[in-house]
């Protein structure tokens, strides 16, 4: 029998498909994006695209536009930056934010505010201005690389159902 290698994604890798993931919990369908918050690679919060809690969405109602923008929803940056504030505890001071895509000005206002030092980004939404201003206030900003041995990894996670696992030693038996 081959003994399949287990893979082990990188930091970047995990945090980068949970932001992918996140995103699909998007209610505006001009960009789902979606956000992870991570303190010493430790999950503070996430973020999508979505309106305030109790109001209604764009995909139930549709757009509120304004200058050519939807102002119905929070973007996903922000959303996560304002769950870690509604968490007792929380920090986001020191931090670094996984997102689907680069990020607005403004949210990159909100992203320096609260003193987030690292962000990585799969992909450019509009423009790359956010990564220069990012970088001016002292931001470390990388863009992802997709990991391609991971992504064929993230598809058999969700293609196989989940598989029972028993140690090789048995069962645990509990005496009473």
């Amino acid at each position: 029998m081959t003994e399949v290698k287990y893979y082990r994604p990188s930091w970047d890798d995990y945090f980068m498909a949970m932001a992918r993931i996140v995103a699909k919990r998007g209610t505006c369908d001009r960009l789902r994006a979606g956000a992870v918050l991570v303190k010493n690679n430790r999950i503070i919060s996430t973020g999508y695209n979505g309106s305030p809690p109790g109001l209604p969405h764009c995909d139930d109602i549709g757009h509120m536009m304004e200058e050519g923008h939807c102002v119905r929803t929070i973007h996903g940056e922000h959303n996560a930056i304002l769950q870690a504030a509604v968490i007792p505890g929380a920090s986001t001071e020191g931090s670094t934010l996984y997102v689907k895509f680069l990020p607005c000005i403004h949210c990159c206002k909100y992203i320096v505010a609260a003193g987030v030092k690292r962000l990585v980004y799969a992909k450019i939404y509009r423009n790359t201005k956010s990564a220069d201003y990012l970088r001016e206030a002292g931001l470390e900003v990388e863009e992802y690389k997709d990991n391609p041995e991971w992504n064929k990894e993230v598809r058999i996670l969700f293609e196989d159902e989940i598989e029972v696992m028993k140690p090789a030693e048995g069962d645990v038996v509990i005496k009473e």
